[in-house]
């Protein structure tokens, strides 16, 4: 993965000037993503924030209609809300997923018109008939979970290695009836202790497996969380999955070989533990936050905060 110096911060945002973008380079702050907001610390630290819709967002939204147009009304917002001080702000675009060519076409637009760096997507789509709790719909079969690893989904990849932006793949927590059939006896590992790296790891190998890094080999997503994990269990994921391929595994590459070249991994929610240096190794990181371990050189500090962020997101281009 890419580790990158930054910590996304989810919120609202964006930022105007596609060319020759203004922005606040101190050459020292820390380039935030996520949830770095809530350390006051990193506040007088942070030297651009780019900031996005809180999860689910979007992706709550089953009815098609009411996503989409609920989408760019976040975005339009966003602008609207950062545009008197886009030197310290910058916007991920907030997506409707259940058409991936209209998906597509509000992606080109926040970026192209509004000057947003990417976007960020909160995991897999919920999609049915009506905005219904997601239990009314499983009841009456009109409800599904949307992955955007098949080839339905290629129209909308093919708008992001055409724009050369990003796209954030953020956890969300499973709505019921799916998250009491996976943790009603065990609440306490709902969320960021186990919940949000299980269900987004899954998502992410998804992504790899089937070969959509293959068919959009520049394609650049960012993953929070030190990878959710992933990276900490690579050997045998790449073990294992070899034993795939006799029975059809699409994929041309193996894991780790996307981990390099196509996924970006944040320290978000890692503050100053050990596995900065595990990961750096094994990774292409953006880091997430200032209290990092004495494990890597000023050099390689200042890279982690600032260098890889900048050039993933074209703040100098």
């Amino acid at each position: 993965m890419l580790v990158l110096a930054c910590v996304a911060v989810l919120g609202l945002i964006i930022c105007l000037g596609v060319e020759g973008r203004q922005w606040n380079d101190t050459g020292v702050g820390t380039i935030i993503f996520e949830e770095a907001w809530t350390i006051p610390e990193l506040a007088s630290q942070s030297g651009y924030m780019v900031l996005s819709c809180a999860s689910p967002c979007i992706q709550g939204f089953a009815d098609a209609a009411n996503a989409s147009a609920m989408a760019k009304t976040v975005n339009d917002a966003l602008a609207d809300q950062i545009a008197n001080n886009t030197l310290r702000f910058g916007a991920f675009a907030s997506l409707a997923m259940q058409d991936p060519a209209e998906a597509a076409l509000e992606l080109n637009r926040t970026v192209t018109e509004l000057g947003f760096l990417g976007a960020l997507i909160n995991d897999y789509q919920v999609s049915g008939t009506e905005d219904n709790s997601v239990l009314e719909l499983f009841l009456v079969g009109e409800a599904t979970f949307l992955f955007y690893d098949t080839p339905a989904y290629d129209v909308f990849w093919q708008m992001v290695v055409d724009l050369d932006v990003p796209v954030y793949f953020h956890p969300r927590t499973n709505p019921d009836p799916v998250g009491t059939l996976l943790y009603g006896t065990q609440p306490f590992i709902r969320g960021p202790v186990q919940e949000f790296a299980n269900t987004l790891a899954n998502h992410i190998l998804a992504l790899c497996t089937n070969g959509v890094f293959d068919r959009f080999p520049t394609l650049k997503i960012i993953s929070g969380h030190l990878g959710e994990r992933i990276p900490s269990d690579l050997w045998r994921i790449n073990d294992q999955l070899l034993r795939q391929v006799v029975k059809g595994l699409p994929m041309r590459q193996n894991i780790t070989f996307y981990l390099q070249n196509n996924v970006f991994e944040t320290t978000s929610g890692n503050f100053g533990t050990e596995l900065f240096l595990f990961h750096s190794r094994r990774s292409a990181w953006i880091a997430s936050c200032t209290r990092l371990p004495g494990a890597l050189s000023p050099t390689e500090l200042m890279e982690l905060k600032r260098g890889r962020a900048i050039e993933l997101l074209k703040l100098n281009d």
